[in-house]
């Protein structure tokens, strides 16, 4: 089943104005930190390689954007935007790449391997899809418990291909959990195409699996936030999971260091054509937003995010083992906690 224009149309009843001028507002932010992040990854600044979300924005950001404070999200290394709903801050996602002291994990862990359990936010682990395990997980601890509260999470298409990706539908269907699986199709797995990744689109396999799997325009933002809010809906009445399959295109390497020569410029060229933020940009303007004062007020966000973080400190090497272990037996459940400080 495909969302349609008309039904990204009836998502927008559920978005005020500054709603939608905050989708585009998430989506600039999140594609200026990322370019200003690259810079600092050529400068030597940011540790590794660097993975990013261009052309993917929103489908980070309209999902979240649905989503309640109770929540809890699994957010992946191209989906930015999902923190930044969130509440995590500029500063605090450069401080991450660069391993400072006041990035999110401290200077803990991998650059884009980040979560702030405080803001409902999971953080994530390089092997996909596994984080549909721990959405799953959680999901179960809500439906044991009885709370109205959703698990989401985010994963690619290659890793549709793996053990742990049926084993998570699986269970989410036949336990009808309150669990939302958004599938970011972006065209290749690492440099395999989708017609070598599998025989059968895999929004069809949610069927299989007790569940509706519904296809969406992944670089519409509204449509994205209607599908998830829908979902998230059906999940809290007790209708069990379901599978959003976001189109899209990765519109660059899988990492820093790839360069994507294998995907046909005309390719590219076509989906340069659908950018999310130029299509929430012509919405915004018909509204009447100075998008430039907009754009103008992102960019001094992340230069000054920038600076803070480049002032912050590296971590002290003698609190290298505080954090491994709960030291408090409450500090097991603070993660699935109910919180409420964060609101749209």
């Amino acid at each position: 089943m495909a969302t349609t224009s008309a039904q990204a149309a009836e998502g927008a009843e559920f978005l005020s104005p500054e709603d939608r001028v905050e989708l585009l507002r998430y989506m600039l932010l999140m594609r200026g930190i990322e370019e200003r992040a690259m810079n600092l990854y050529r400068q030597g600044k940011v540790p590794g390689s660097f993975y990013d979300g261009y052309g993917q924005e929103a489908v980070s950001v309209g999902p979240a954007f649905a989503m309640a404070a109770e929540d809890r999200l699994c957010i992946l290394h191209r989906d930015l935007g999902a923190h930044l709903v969130r509440g995590v801050t500029p500063a605090r996602i450069f401080g991450q790449y660069m391993g400072r002291a006041g990035g999110v994990t401290g200077g803990r862990d991998g650059n884009v391997h980040f979560g702030d359990w405080r803001l409902g936010c999971v953080g994530m682990v390089s092997m996909l899809p596994d984080m549909m395990l721990v959405a799953t997980g959680m999901a179960m601890a809500f439906r044991i418990r009885g709370e109205k509260r959703v698990a989401l999470t985010w994963f690619g298409d290659g890793s549709t291909s793996r053990g742990d990706f049926h084993e998570a539908m699986n269970w989410a269907g036949v336990q009808r959990l309150p669990v939302i699986f958004v599938l970011e199709n972006n065209q290749y797995a690492y440099s395999t195409p989708l017609e070598q990744q599998f025989a059968v689109d895999p929004v069809e396999r949610a069927a299989a699996y007790g569940f509706p799997g519904v296809t969406v325009d992944g670089n519409d933002p509204e449509a994205m936030f209607e599908a998830t809010r829908q979902a998230r809906e059906r999940a809290v009445s007790g209708e069990g999971p379901t599978l959003i399959e976001a189109v899209t295109m990765r519109m660059h390497g899988h990492a820093a260091h790839d360069d994507m020569k294998y995907v046909p410029k005309e390719q590219l060229e076509e989906w340069r054509r659908k950018d999310p933020i130029d299509r929430q940009v012509a919405r915004v303007r018909e509204l009447g937003v100075d998008v430039d004062a907009l754009r103008a007020e992102v960019q001094a966000q992340i230069d000054a995010g920038t600076e803070e973080a480049l002032a912050m400190p590296m971590p002290d090497p003698s609190t290298v083992m505080d954090g491994l272990f709960a030291e408090e037996a409450n500090e097991l459940e603070d993660g699935l906690a109910p919180w409420s400080g964060w609101r749209r």
